[in-house]
């Protein structure tokens, strides 16, 4: 028993050593701005230091060849599981080969439910049906609906496009088959967050000219990201340091997630993948001055870029309307259903979802927005966990609820 408890001891201090090892090297890394009137901010911060603890263990890992980094940062993510719900049932199912979670009341009812299919965050790499586990429960309970929460694959496992096109065939078998599970398939709603919300306007959009299945009825897009043309936008530049999603964080994951080399980050960031004609041509609906004076103080025009023909020819896909749907035509945006906006103040994504909502509002489409202005991205994520939660992760979902109500 003796050597055990010094084994342990040893461990321990090992591993301690380890860690003060990698704070000691990286402690620039740790660096990020936390707002004073953002939600929470010592909380916040203290998140933010042993998510970054663990994002450095996780890329020297990788660097000696034990696993990727990816791996354990799917671990921390997904994080605990949920307690059994006993006002639910849940099935876990497969849409045509996509792993879905289905959430059922077990109250009967009346008349047919709606339906809700929510597309998790997490970069295209992250994320899973657990790690959203406590939200999707939360809103077939206090909505009263039907919730599909679509478990797509990830990325690098699966090459992009395969996570929006699992979740545009989970959505699609949902939406053919809806009566199977008790939901009226003229009600059903398409819910996501960060990438989840760039799914759920890419299957939006891409479902507009079918005329052999029944029309979304709304869509909910929690602070989502929509464009990969310009990450020199007011929100980039306010928020470029901020905790859990910096500005080099959200190109340096774009990336990963396409299978990318990451030396290409700091040419990105500048602008130089984009050639002239394709940001004059869409200077319409993505430049600064299309956002609010409100949301501009401080704002610095950037220095003019070159283009780098090399990096343009290797990140083709962030010009795809799957990848950035801000990008659609107007023939297309105006044909959307009602829409649920919910930006953040401490989020480098917040203009992406001021931009999309002047589109829809342009296009006559019916708009509901939310501002958090002590919110972050990936508050929503800490929904659920009582004192280690946020108030702005409830707002958020509880907008998202009150809005899915009224359908």
């Amino acid at each position: 028993m003796e050597s055990f408890y010094a084994l342990a001891l040893i461990t321990g201090i090992l591993v301690a050593f380890v860690l003060l090892v990698l704070i000691a090297t990286y402690h620039n890394s740790f660096k990020a701005e936390i707002p004073p009137d953002v939600d929470q901010p010592s909380k916040l911060r203290l998140y933010h230091c042993v998510y970054t603890l663990v994002e450095i263990l996780a890329k020297n890992l990788e660097s000696l060849g034990i696993f990727e980094e990816h791996i354990l940062m799917r671990l921390i993510v997904d994080g605990l599981p949920a307690c059994r719900d006993s006002k639910l049932f849940i099935k876990d199912l497969h849409f045509d080969e996509v792993p879905v979670r289905i959430y059922l009341p077990r109250v009967p009812s009346a008349s047919k439910r709606r339906g809700v299919i929510f597309f998790h965050g997490g970069c295209g790499m992250f994320g899973s049906i657990r790690s959203y586990e406590r939200i999707c429960r939360y809103i077939a309970r206090k909505s009263d609906s039907v919730v599909v929460s679509v478990g797509y694959h990830l990325s690098p496992e699966r090459k992009y496009p395969a996570q929006t096109l699992d979740c545009l065939t989970a959505t699609v078998h949902f939406l053919k088959t809806a009566e199977n599970y008790g939901v009226d398939p003229d009600r059903i709603i398409v819910c996501g967050d960060s990438v989840g919300g760039t799914f759920t306007a890419s299957v939006c959009q891409e479902l507009v000219n079918r005329k052999d299945i029944p029309k979304i009825r709304a869509q909910v897009l929690i602070y989502p990201f929509l464009q990969a043309l310009n990450f020199n936008l007011p929100s980039h530049q306010k928020n470029a340091f901020i905790a859990f999603l910096s500005r080099e964080r959200t190109v340096h994951f774009i990336l990963k997630y396409l299978k990318k080399d990451c030396s290409m980050k700091e040419a990105i960031l500048a602008g130089s993948h984009v050639p002239e004609s394709t940001n004059l041509k869409y200077k319409k609906w993505i430049y600064p001055d299309l956002i609010p004076e409100i949301f501009k103080l401080g704002y610095k025009p950037p220095l003019p870029t070159s283009l780098l023909p090399q990096v343009h020819e290797e990140t083709k896909e962030l010009f795809e309307t799957r990848f950035s749907p801000l990008l659609a035509e107007d023939a297309v945006v105006c044909h959307l259903p009602d829409t649920c906006i919910i930006t953040c103040e401490h989020d480098v994504l917040r203009d992406d979802g001021l931009l999309y909502k002047k589109r829809l509002e342009d296009n006559n489409v019916k708009v509901t927005w939310h501002h958090m202005e002590e919110g972050f991205h990936c508050a929503l994520g800490f929904f659920g966990y009582g004192i280690f939660s946020f108030p702005s992760s409830n707002k958020m979902v509880n907008h998202t609820v009150n809005f899915i109500k009224g359908y």
